[in-house]
């Protein structure tokens, strides 16, 4: 029986171009019909479908790996946090599908806003599907509920680890932290290593040293300059220079002004192929839909550098066709 790799709002493909990488393929779950035209452009599969609604009974038997990164604006802080309000009713949703009880329609009803209710839908196709292992990311608020979702997995027999990472510690020239759970019935689990620091540290006996963080302008070759984050308002917003790494994007990363050069330089718009280097993705990736659209899916999705490392501490490696002899 072929064995499939289901990853759940999916997007416009952070997790997918990371499998990729590695040698695997993917089925993405995905509702918003800008992301699935994205994935579709990308050569991803995909099913257009309402992950909360999705019958998981179809797939048992057939999932070795499960992907989750549920909508975070409810959680975010670029968003209004509303989720904050219903952390309660999650945990209580957690706890009642472990026990074999599914309440989640009752307990959205009762949330500020019911996309917070979101964050256990992994929880619902790991107990249903039993997958070999399971990586999940989200923005560090999410840390407490992956936290309890790992106590769950592991009365049911996975390896579990959550924490916070920095995807510029792993490469990506962004600032960006997300919270990962990590889990896996075959092997034990842990984070990724780091390949790079804030501060570079010399090679050891036992192997290199962690090189500096990619700065955006050498991720886009560019010279020195600053990001202002308001556009071309004149007050409110704020700057950082182009000499670090870039601050986590947003969908609101469509209004950055970037100024190179000397005072008072030039001056213009984050274009939509520097924003998709800065999350990791090609600068070609084909993006879909408006402007707009454009970097709501960048600035959600998950780097695929970020999301390779975390994979290759679970995946299986990728079976290579072997060679023939001469």
């Amino acid at each position: 029986m072929n064995r499939h790799i289901i990853d759940l709002f999916a997007g416009p493909g952070g997790w997918s171009e990371a499998l990729r990488r590695l040698g695997h393929t993917d089925t993405g779950l995905e509702l918003d019909p800008a992301a699935c035209a994205t994935r579709a452009a990308a050569g991803h599969c995909t099913v257009r479908a309402d992950v909360a609604a999705f019958p998981t009974a179809q797939l048992r038997g057939k999932v070795s790996g499960l992907i989750g990164s549920p909508p975070c604006q409810t959680f975010s802080a670029a968003g209004l946090q509303a989720g904050a309000d219903d952390i309660a009713l999650c945990h209580q949703a957690l706890d009642d599908l472990a026990a074999g009880h599914d309440t989640r329609t009752a307990l959205r009803a009762a949330c500020t806003d019911p996309r917070s209710l979101l964050v256990v839908e992994p929880l619902r196709f790991a107990l249903d599907t039993r997958p070999d292992w399971i990586a999940l990311e989200e923005v560090p608020a999410v840390e407490p509920l992956f936290a309890h979702t790992a106590r769950i997995l592991r009365t049911i027999g996975y390896s579990t680890w959550v924490g916070i990472l920095n995807a510029a510690d792993h490469g990506i020239p962004q600032t960006r932290r997300r919270t990962l759970l990590i889990a896996s019935r075959t092997r034990q689990t842990a984070p990724p290593t780091p390949t790079h620091a804030k501060t570079p540290e010399p090679d050891t006996l036992f192997g290199p040293g962690r090189a500096p963080w990619v700065t955006m302008a050498d991720a886009l070759a560019l010279p020195s300059g600053d990001i202002v984050t308001r556009g071309e308002h004149r007050t409110g917003g704020n700057r950082f220079t182009t000499t670090g790494p870039s601050w986590a994007l947003t969908g609101r990363a469509r209004s950055w002004t970037l100024r190179t050069g000397d005072l008072p330089g030039d001056r213009r718009e984050l274009d939509i192929a520097e924003a998709s280097v800065l999350q990791d993705f090609p600068a070609h990736y084909p993006w879909q839909g408006s402007r707009t659209k454009q970097f709501e899916q960048i600035g959600n999705a998950v780097p695929p550098g970020l999301a390779a490392a975390v994979l290759g501490s679970v995946l299986e490696p990728a079976r290579m066709p072997r060679a023939v002899a001469a």
